[in-house]
């Protein structure tokens, strides 16, 4: 009999551990949006780049990726970016998508303008660059090298 009350409180235990952690992930992912403002950047590929990814400037993460949609029109994929209130960035800024590292994930790199008007929210970043392919890259580099 002491085994089974023992067994119940350790199950005890372990649900509400269970429920703590999965509260605690909900608080710190982005579904919390406050302290934060929206920004628009379309972008012709987005190869590697989901929600929640990193939003950075000068290598510092000042956000993360809201959403994503395709435009039916143009074809060209819509990225909605939180970013921290604290940060303004210039309206001429421009965004790329980079790779962290060889094999590491992809980000969004701000690389800010000059201007003295600052986004704000709903705003878009005109200047974008999509994700390199480097395996398309290397293939091209080893074709083309046979060729000659």
């Amino acid at each position: 009999m002491r085994t089974n009350i023992l067994e119940t409180f350790i199950g005890i235990i372990v649900i509400i551990l269970a429920i703590s952690f999965l509260f605690y992930s909900f608080t710190i992912t982005g579904n919390n949006t406050e302290g934060f403002y929206k920004v628009n950047a379309t972008f012709n590929r987005i190869d590697g780049l989901q929600i929640g990814s990193d939003v950075r400037l000068s290598g510092i993460k000042i956000g993360n990726v809201a959403s994503s949609s395709l435009n039916q029109v143009t074809y060209e994929a819509n990225l909605t970016l939180n970013i921290d209130n604290s940060i303004n960035i210039p309206e001429d800024s421009s965004a790329k998508i980079t790779m962290d590292g060889l094999l590491g994930s992809n980000y969004i790199s701000i690389e800010p303008g000059g201007s003295d008007i600052y986004l704000v929210e709903n705003d878009t970043i005109l200047f974008t660059q999509g994700s390199v392919d480097l395996i398309g890259l290397v293939g091209e580099a080893l074709f083309s090298v046979e060729e000659n």
